[in-house]
């Protein structure tokens, strides 16, 4: 891969130290890096309540089960890239079962290449999915706002006697005046009573 600044962090769940010491040479550093291995699904989901992970490769089967659920599991409650592998007589099964939970699949045996081209694809679906996150995020954060504002509206409004559109301007211009947010501007007029 091209040198990037960020570096993805990689949860590998296996029991196989053959697949394990293929898929850490495929996981440079440069582009992967915490890479934390791991034996069953019992460690796994001890480890993804501790720490997030951007990619979680599951290569099953474990000791534990066939790392399905857990993998459904990290996509349902996180926001990481899931990659499981199955042996091949599995695979159209697992597909089907695991596509709607967004959990990729391969057939194993697998080639190097196309295990790097796998990596690429979910390193590109850790992107998207932080990108909606932060979208999300900022829709949330003025929703917030939006409820302050108008909560201070009311209150404005129920103890100087104010119009809504009063009330709104008055908010805008401490907001200016003061050159805070109108969120800050809220949150003082709620938490003391105050008018503008």
């Amino acid at each position: 891969m091209v040198f990037q600044s960020d570096t993805y962090s990689v949860l590998l769940v296996s029991a196989s130290e053959k697949l394990n010491t293929a898929m850490t040479s495929a996981l440079p550093p440069t582009d992967f890096w915490p890479v934390r291995t791991v034996r069953s699904i019992s460690q796994a989901r001890r480890l993804t309540l501790e720490n997030p992970f951007d990619l979680v490769l599951v290569n099953s089967p474990l000791p534990d089960g066939s790392g399905l659920q857990f993998c459904i599991d990290v996509c349902a409650e996180s926001e990481s890239g899931v990659l499981l592998l199955v042996p091949g007589e599995d695979y159209e099964e697992t597909y089907y079962e695991a596509l709607p939970h967004g959990v990729m699949t391969l057939s194993r045996p697998v080639t190097r290449e196309v295990l790097s081209h796998s990596l690429r694809l979910l390193c590109a679906v850790r992107e998207r999915l932080r990108s909606v996150r932060r979208a999300q995020s900022t829709v949330e954060e003025k929703m917030e706002e939006l409820r302050l504002v108008n909560k201070a509206k009311w209150a404005l409004m129920e103890r100087r006697g104010m119009s809504e559109d009063e009330a709104h301007k008055a908010i805008l211009r401490r907001a200016m005046e003061q050159r805070i947010s109108k969120k800050e501007v809220a949150e003082r007029i709620i938490r003391s009573g105050e008018a503008p």
